[in-house]
């Protein structure tokens, strides 16, 4: 208990604190400061309401464990303090920032041909209805088909309070083993298509210098290299101190392309500063459900045997269910992990 007394009593000093920073003239006027620390009292307002009602509980605990005629509510309230004490504990747990951020997210056919393109295709589908089944929008950057019908790669922005944290845990190699509808053997065929997901930054995350950018335009060209478009609309955006670049043709408009390239870029420089300090924070890193990176491989989807298992929480799913877009015991199942590794 006096464990969790001194988070209260930090928590209450942080947020008196951040309120007092909030209210700073040097503070207001600086708009990336007053964004850190209004997104800072955010955080803090819910473990502090929590904390506020749990030592009330506390208090009438022991009240009522002190007053013949309340006796009979300790039960209930011995119930209402296990149950705050639980939630505090799990609100005082590492929040990652970025849970609340729009996503970027890119998808590419990985191994397995013209089958890994129609997977990618298909995968792209599958998450975009899950996107507006938790009441998302799902929003087209870039796709570049393949001569199969298939998906090479697309870029993808999912808008929406908290989107980060729900498609945070589909970052990875998502693989599918099945019979290929050209395949005249019957023989079942594995292929994969791979996911990254990152948060979408604001300008107040991720300054980006006009000075550290090559910019190109060129001609943008649909499948086999035909022409699309006779205008130089196409945009190619390089940031020299890292060396990400992010290209962009699907828009007529060069403005456009420049825009979409923008925030795709933001998003890899962003992603890229993240990746780096938790390499820096090897205790931080033991917290995560897996890494996320593209090359491992987190679910595999077998029709065959009607299943979708997740490696990660060793979870299986109806593969019908999982194919109309329906994720939530994965994202629920992979949250609780997290939360979990967190407490301990």
């Amino acid at each position: 208990m006096a464990a969790l007394d001194d988070l209260i009593a930090e928590l209450e000093r942080s947020f008196a604190e951040t309120q007092e920073r909030m209210s700073d003239p040097a503070v207001y006027n600086d708009h990336r400061e007053a964004a850190d620390v209004g997104r800072r009292l955010k955080e803090l307002e819910g473990p502090y309401k929590l904390a506020r009602a749990y030592k009330q509980a506390r208090a009438d605990l022991e009240a009522a464990r002190n007053d013949a005629e309340l006796s009979e509510m300790v039960a209930d309230y011995e119930r209402d303090v296990a149950r705050l004490e639980e939630e505090l504990r799990m609100s005082l747990t590492e929040h990652d920032p970025a849970d609340e951020k729009d996503v970027i997210v890119e998808i590419r056919q990985g191994v397995g041909g013209d089958e890994a393109g129609l997977w990618a295709h298909e995968l792209a589908r599958m998450l975009q209805r899950y996107a507006e089944r938790r009441g998302f929008r799902w929003e087209q950057l870039a796709v570049n088909a393949n001569d199969g019908g298939g998906l090479k790669e697309g870029t993808f922005a999912i808008n929406g309070d908290g989107a980060y944290s729900v498609f945070k845990y589909e970052g990875g190699t998502h693989r599918v083993q099945r019979v290929p509808e050209t395949e005249s053997q019957g023989r079942i065929h594995t292929s994969t298509a791979t996911v990254a997901v990152m948060p979408e930054a604001e300008d107040v995350d991720v300054e980006v210098d006009e000075k550290d950018l090559k910019i190109d335009v060129y001609r943008s060209s649909g499948p086999g290299g035909q022409s699309v478009n006779t205008t130089d609309s196409a945009v190619r955006i390089t940031h020299l101190p890292t060396g990400i670049v992010v290209a962009m043709q699907d828009e007529r408009s060069q403005l456009q392309n420049r825009e979409k390239a923008m925030r795709v870029l933001r998003a890899r420089i962003y992603e890229a500063e993240r990746e780096r300090q938790a390499a820096e924070q090897a205790a931080a890193r033991s917290a995560q459900v897996g890494t996320g990176a593209r090359a491992e491989k987190i679910r595999t989807y077998n029709f065959p045997q009607n299943r979708v298992t997740d490696h990660r929480v060793k979870l299986n799913v109806p593969l019908e269910q999982v194919l109309v877009g329906s994720f939530d015991a994965f994202t629920d199942a992979l949250t609780a992990e997290e939360r979990r590794r967190a407490l301990e």
